[in-house]
């Protein structure tokens, strides 16, 4: 499961590459969501799925115990201003919803290019070592070279010359 799913880039490429793996994307943005809708269709992929939902909401009444092999959560909204912090994803009660959805050794794979939002992900999910170890980051199947996602986002930093972070952790 991605949230965040922009324009589907990481999608398309991982259930291409993996058609006998199930995908659901969760996208807020209306314009970014139809931009993925008419890439998946156009791949003419039928093991993926996107929907147009708030992630939280979504995951906390829809998504069963234990359903989720991996969440794929790659440059969500920093929110750089301090007044907004509490907007990010990536906040004590969002990563119990998580692992609560994760099934046994599943796993959660980070990226940012935010320095400050990465020592919050840092922080917050150190909070739940009994639940959650670090894991080596693996790089999906649609990643280039240079690259550890392959999302657009992902290509647009680089170009920038940005620090790209990563964190991946699985359920104990």
């Amino acid at each position: 499961m991605e949230i965040g799913s922009g324009k589907g880039t990481f999608l398309v490429h991982e259930a291409g590459t993996h058609s006998d793996i199930d995908y659901l994307g969760i996208e807020w943005a209306r314009k970014y969501y139809l931009h993925a809708v008419d890439r998946i269709g156009r791949w003419g992929l039928s093991n993926v799925r996107i929907i147009r939902t708030d992630a939280v909401t979504f995951l906390s009444d829809f998504i069963r115990d234990a359903s989720v092999a991996c969440f794929h959560i790659y440059f969500p909204d920093p929110w750089p201003k301090r007044r907004h912090h509490g907007r990010r994803f990536v906040q004590p009660d969002n990563v119990r919803t998580l692992i609560r959805c994760l099934g046994p050794g599943g796993e959660i794979r980070l990226a940012t290019d935010h320095a400050d939002y990465f020592r919050q992900m840092q922080n917050v999910t150190s909070g739940f070592r009994d639940e959650l170890e670090a894991i080596e980051f693996v790089r999906p199947a649609g990643a280039e070279a240079g690259e550890l996602t392959g999302t657009n986002f992902e290509r647009k930093y680089i170009q920038d010359q940005r620090t790209i972070r990563t964190l991946a952790l699985r359920k104990c």
